[in-house]
């Protein structure tokens, strides 16, 4: 695989060199509120210019990492079918070269595509679910493969409680019921990041952050915001707790780039994107 001339900042070890491999998945075919997502990863890797390579949260640098950007996948646009399966060959390919693949959406869907392949894996799998949305409905509009839906499939896959809900604050009535009886849930906030974390001990886990968990008032580049969410600092906190799991796959979905003319959006995923990065190093 040859390495993608446009990469993320200090992701540029050669493909067998390294142990952790970061794609984008550039879809939002079935954004429901405000599109943009499909520019997200193109819009991070030019921000990342402006962000230093050392992270002080955990004193370590990207520059001593083993990480390999293969750009974005040429998706289907217009067709959720065809991109997911992309993106699970993609995904599969990763792991059966014994590389740890982080995605960058694109809408939360393209999470379904990489949990597929993942789960064939380790099927023992548990998800580690960041988000404001429960995205907990067995159809949105009529349609069963949508941004809403995505943890409904993924619970499909890896069965009862195997997937850990933090930070969800919104959600319909029933989505919430079926959380309570059949994922952990832990609503609102990231307080609760370090007893998730214990309880995942010695589990293969798929990390997924829909960054809109992050406050609208500090995160407004995304496509569904909503308020009463956390703070950065918040959110670092809680990656932190995180840092002793066994995680075996990511993804960073929801940014839209020109939603925030700022720029402010792009360069707090950007900062994720490092500490997530430098977790799994």
């Amino acid at each position: 695989m040859n390495k993608n001339v446009y990469t993320f900042l200090g992701c540029g070890s050669a493909y067998e060199d390294s142990r952790v491999a970061l794609f984008g998945a550039p879809f939002d075919g079935t954004c429901s509120n405000r599109p943009g997502t499909r520019f997200a990863s193109s819009a991070m890797r030019a921000e990342s210019a402006g962000l230093e390579t050392y992270s002080p949260y955990q004193d370590r640098d990207l520059a001593d990492a083993a990480v390999f950007d293969c750009g974005d996948l040429e998706l289907v646009f217009g067709s959720a079918v065809r991109s997911l399966e992309q993106i699970r060959q993609h995904t599969e390919r990763l792991l059966n070269d014994g590389k740890l693949p982080v995605m960058l959406g694109g809408e939360h869907l393209v999470t379904l595509g990489a949990v597929q392949a993942v789960v064939q894996r380790w099927p023992d799998l548990h998800v580690l679910h960041l988000d404001a949305h429960a995205d907990l409905r067995e159809d949105y509009q009529g349609e069963r493969l949508s941004h809403a839906t995505v943890m409904r499939r993924v619970w499909e896959l890896v069965g009862d409680g195997r997937i850990f809900q933090l930070g969800i604050r919104s959600g319909e009535r029933s989505e919430f019921a079926f959380a309570r009886s059949h994922t952990a849930l832990y609503p609102f906030d990231l307080r609760s990041a370090a007893e998730a974390a214990e309880r995942l001990r010695r589990k293969p886990v798929y990390l997924s952050i829909d960054l809109d968990v992050l406050d609208s008032g500090c995160f407004p580049g995304t496509g569904t915001p909503e308020a009463g969410g956390v703070s950065f600092r918040e959110l670092m906190e809680a990656l932190l707790c995180f840092a002793p799991l066994q995680i075996v796959g990511c993804d960073l979905t929801e940014l839209s780039p020109m939603l925030d003319a700022s720029g402010a959006s792009t360069a707090a995923a950007c900062k994720v994107l490092r500490e997530v990065l430098l977790l799994l190093r």
